[in-house]
């Protein structure tokens, strides 16, 4: 019996490095998975797949034209609708483990704790897009915006990167909120020196893995 796919998503604002410690998490993963002869699919949101991108392109393209809160909601979920289709649930299907640089959850830190939308309008997308399906393994990397914002100064800013600090605030405070009440989470710090964070993501790696040699 093929054993199942396992989908791991890696959050947290602009500045925290996602980037550098996606291709550590994804690098750490891909040694365990080659000893199994299974495969491992690196992507993110929004985005992942052609058309998914180009609508990443619309949401974060700098324009005179105000976003509504509606519309900006509802392009992610169009954007993860086409993803879960042509990407990952076909990956999971077949037992590959999906690596995805956010998820569902940072709709609920950027647009319902930075816009202000009500929840249960998420909660209602979340479930008419993904049903049941939610990452086995969310790591969730902590940075106060104002220490965020110093690490990104220089980086030319898309739309939503150009959000003022009371809207990052909210943010982070919405993903600290759903750490606490989804066990999936595993907060680590993204304050401290880059060996120290990805020491902190390897051990959390390794309880995850055993944990699934176990079940």
């Amino acid at each position: 019996m093929k054993k199942p796919g396992c989908f791991i998503t890696l959050e947290g604002v602009e500045g925290v490095g996602k980037t550098t410690n996606m291709a550590f998490v994804c690098d750490t993963l891909t040694e365990h998975l080659q000893a199994s002869g299974r495969n491992l699919v690196r992507t993110r949101e929004p985005g992942g797949t052609p058309l998914a991108e180009e609508i990443r392109t619309l949401l974060l393209a700098p324009r005179d034209e105000v976003v509504a809160d509606l519309s900006e909601l509802l392009l992610m979920f169009a954007a993860r609708a086409q993803h879960l289709e042509s990407q990952i649930r076909p990956a999971l299907a077949a037992g590959d483990w999906v690596v995805c640089d956010r998820f569902t959850d940072a709709t609920y830190a950027y647009q319902g704790g930075g816009r202000g939308l009500p929840i249960e309008h998420i909660q209602v997308l979340e479930k008419l897009v993904q049903g049941s399906l939610q990452p086995d393994l969310t790591i969730y990397l902590d940075l106060p915006w104002d220490l965020a914002a110093k690490r990104i100064a220089d980086r030319e800013r898309d739309r939503l990167e150009s959000e003022s600090h009371q809207f990052f605030t909210a943010v982070r405070q919405a993903y600290l909120d759903r750490a606490k009440s989804h066990p999936r989470f595993v907060v680590i710090s993204a304050a401290e020196a880059l060996p120290e964070v990805q020491h902190n993501i390897g051990r959390c790696l390794q309880d995850f893995l055993r944990s699934r040699s176990e079940l």
